[in-house]
């Protein structure tokens, strides 16, 4: 994701400042607690996709059972 882009982007909600999470791939709003994420290089910026940070994406076992 370019620097340019991640300058002006800000989280939907509370118009935070936001941090690329690179290796998910994933606009985080530390404020809000949510984590936007990037598909084919363009991120979604729709609270509905964005899932709650404590969360791990769909199909990674991060937890044990």
């Amino acid at each position: 994701m370019e620097s340019r882009l991640l300058e002006i982007l800000v989280c939907p909600l509370c118009k935070g400042r936001l941090r690329l999470d690179r290796e998910k791939q994933e606009l985080v709003c530390a404020a809000d607690k949510l984590a936007f994420p990037i598909r084919d290089g363009i991120p979604v910026m729709l609270e509905q996709e964005a899932r709650e940070l404590g969360q791990e994406p769909a199909g990674q076992d991060g937890a044990a059972a």
